[in-house]
């Protein structure tokens, strides 16, 4: 039955693959960029779409700048699946870089064009019209889906699919897709954790002809402190026997995707930026001050607070006085395990619609997917993109894989919800 139920959903979404496509570019015309993170606009137009479909929704203000739509479809007779997108974009940026206008949301033969198509309003309007026709087929559902639409995953997520979890949104939820983009083969099944964090180093100021001997200089002291920082790179992550495949792919898909030497470490190694350094007043005179920021990120099986006790350790080594430091923790390594049944619906299906191999993967980056996870709430993530765009100039998506992957969210629902 299911398959032959997938079968009709995929039909209808041949049939109505321009509609797809138009909402997708409608999206686009909308700006949401964050910041500034004014959202208004698209969530009136999300709420009508919802409207027409006598979709059940409400919009929930973590705060009054910062709408959430949370929509409902189905019952309590079985499981109850989240699917998850954001409204926000990031900024567009030089405009002089963009080979086409930013929110055209142009439609060419095989693309669509704008920011966010790919970050992520493609795969938001997938999870939308994925719910628009189970709700206009009248399909029977065996348990209810819930739409998380939210409004600041580009800054945080603090007031949107955060703010949700912790009061009470998660609707003791069995497992969450994320519509996050992905490559069309690979499913993300983790993430690694980041920290960023700020050191200030105090020095004495003196002229700079006798700064070898006089005074106290803070950029040169901050230096020794980063250089030790950067060898944290050879921190590896620790993966369970279960992981080690997942790990392999991953770590090849990496290579593949981003084609620089030595690349793939990036998934079980501890990465590190150091972002931004100011320091000094005028080059004649010892700095008296500097400051630095760095974005560390963590693999699967590291923890935020091994690596500030590294952090302390060099402190200590170095015997380094007039030191402040200040750790903003934004999240852990969180994972989903590959046997769970969300991850199975999401290859299965994913190979099914694309005819070739896909691959659970862990992903160097993060997203709103952590929260459920730390929730204990089953996540994948996946979406259409064209990655070398997200969060870049010229950003686009193909055709091809927005329509495959509502079909794949069709699928998975399909299958999950057991659909009649």
């Amino acid at each position: 039955m299911s398959e032959m139920m997938k079968d009709k959903f995929w039909s209808i979404i041949d049939n109505r693959k321009d509609e797809l496509i138009k909402l997708v570019s409608d999206l686009i015309k909308i700006p949401s960029e964050n910041p500034t993170g004014n959202v208004e606009e698209i969530t009136k137009f999300i709420s009508g779409y919802l409207n027409e479909s006598k979709i059940q929704y409400d919009i929930i203000r973590s705060k009054e700048e910062f709408p959430n739509i949370v929509a409902k479809l189905g019952n309590d007779n079985g499981k109850t699946i989240i699917l998850n997108g954001h409204a926000d974009v990031v900024p567009v940026g030089d405009l002089n870089k963009w080979n086409f206008e930013p929110f055209s949301g142009e439609i060419t033969d095989t693309q669509i064009l704008g920011r966010g198509t790919s970050d992520m309003k493609a795969g938001l309007a997938g999870i939308i019209f994925a719910t628009r026709i189970l709700a206009e087929e009248n399909a029977k559902l065996n348990g209810k889906i819930i739409l998380h639409i939210v409004p600041d995953e580009e800054t945080g997520g603090d007031f949107g699919t955060k703010w949700l979890l912790d009061n009470g949104y998660s609707y003791d939820a069995d497992a969450c897709l994320v519509a996050e983009p992905t490559s069309n083969s690979n499913v993300e099944v983790g993430q690694k954790g980041s920290t960023w964090f700020k050191i200030k180093s105090y020095g004495k100021s003196a002229h700079g002809s006798i700064g070898n001997y006089v005074g106290e200089n803070a950029i040169t002291k901050l230096m020794k402190i980063l250089s030790e920082i950067e060898k944290f790179t050879e921190i590896k992550g620790i993966y369970d026997e279960n992981q080690q495949k997942v790990l392999a792919d991953s770590k090849t898909i990496a290579k593949r995707a981003l084609k620089a030497e030595g690349v793939e470490n990036v998934i079980d190694h501890v990465a590190v930026n150091i972002g931004t350094i100011t320091g000094g007043i005028k080059t004649n005179m010892v700095p008296d001050y500097c400051e630095a920021t760095i974005d560390i990120r963590i693999p699967i099986g590291v923890s935020g607070s091994d690596i500030e006790k590294k952090f302390n350790e060099i402190i200590e080594k170095l015997n380094i006085e007039n030191i402040e430091y200040e750790f903003n923790w934004n999240s852990e390594a969180n994972y989903t395990d590959v046997d769970n049944d969300i991850v199975r619906a999401a290859v299965n299906n994913a190979e099914n619609v694309w005819g070739s191999e896909v691959l659970p993967a862990y992903q160097w980056a993060s997203s709103d997917a952590r929260y459920y996870r730390y929730n204990n709430i089953p996540t994948i993530q996946y979406g259409p993109a064209n990655t070398e765009g997200i969060h870049s100039y010229n950003e686009n998506v193909d055709i091809e894989d927005v329509v495959n992957s509502t079909k794949i969210y069709l699928g998975i629902l399909t299958d999950l919800l057991e659909i009649e």
